[in-house]
């Protein structure tokens, strides 16, 4: 595959996987960093340790999500102790970041709990995923993670998409200031990147850049080992976004 070159300050290109062969894919295709999850179908759950040192090993910039169950984020004692253990063994196998976010209730993030998990993960950067879309001002939200010492926030302005909350991303990206970087993801292509950047200003886009793919045998899903067709990373696609932003 021949990669085309992106032009010198373009956004970075993050592409979210859960398996060896999309760690695979984003080599093969160029892409600046791999967020790492487990069960992407789920949203994003914490991946396995031997999935870490792997992509690690491969030599792309990792940041690594640290949730410890699915459905909301609003964790008990319990939930959150496991989050800081698995942030600090994270930092400790060599990953550039880890991906988090906590709330009180249905409309406020937890500041003290995020700011543990800032400390935490000291000597690597610390990302505010997507439960920011979750609360009642998400730009109000940029300036209190500014002040806990996050490095990025992974949103979509709130919206089911990035390309439908972009108004939103671009208040954010203004709050910011520079203080952290805002990451525009959620329905992130090809098609749609070069508007989106424009629209925002963003620092770095995020994309699944998959297919999907029936399983091959009706009972899996009868069974409930997957939740939906399997989501198998492209490298075309990959290659593709990464085109397209260095058009831009």
């Amino acid at each position: 595959m021949v990669m085309s070159p992106v032009r010198a300050g373009a956004p970075l290109l993050e592409i979210c996987v859960d398996d060896a062969d999309g760690v695979a894919a984003v080599v093969a295709a160029g892409a600046d960093r791999i967020e790492l999850c487990g069960a992407l179908g789920l949203g994003g759950l914490t991946p396995s340790a031997a999935l870490v040192a792997h992509a690690v090993e491969s030599g792309v910039p990792v940041h690594a999500m640290v949730r410890p169950r699915d459905g909301d984020f609003r964790y008990d004692r319990a939930d959150m102790g496991l989050a800081t253990k698995e942030i600090r063994h994270m930092v400790a196998m060599g990953v550039a970041g880890v991906v988090v976010g906590a709330m009180v209730d249905d409309q406020r993030l937890d500041l003290d709990v995020l700011a543990r998990w800032r400390e935490a993960a000291a000597g690597v950067a610390i990302v505010l995923h997507r439960a920011i879309d979750l609360v009642a001002d998400p730009v109000e939200a940029v300036g209190q993670a500014a002040e806990l010492g996050y490095d990025h926030i992974l949103t979509s302005g709130g919206a089911a998409t990035a390309e439908q909350g972009a108004d939103v991303i671009a208040k954010m990206v203004e709050v910011a200031n520079g203080r952290l970087s805002i990451i525009a993801g959620s329905g992130v292509s090809a098609d749609n990147v070069g508007v989106l950047i424009a629209r925002t200003g963003v620092d770095a886009v995020h994309a699944s850049a998959s297919v999907r793919e029936d399983w091959g045998d009706s009972r899996v899903l009868g069974m409930g080992f997957a939740v939906g067709p399997r989501r198998r990373t492209s490298a075309d696609r990959i290659a593709a976004i990464r085109q397209k932003i260095g058009e831009g």
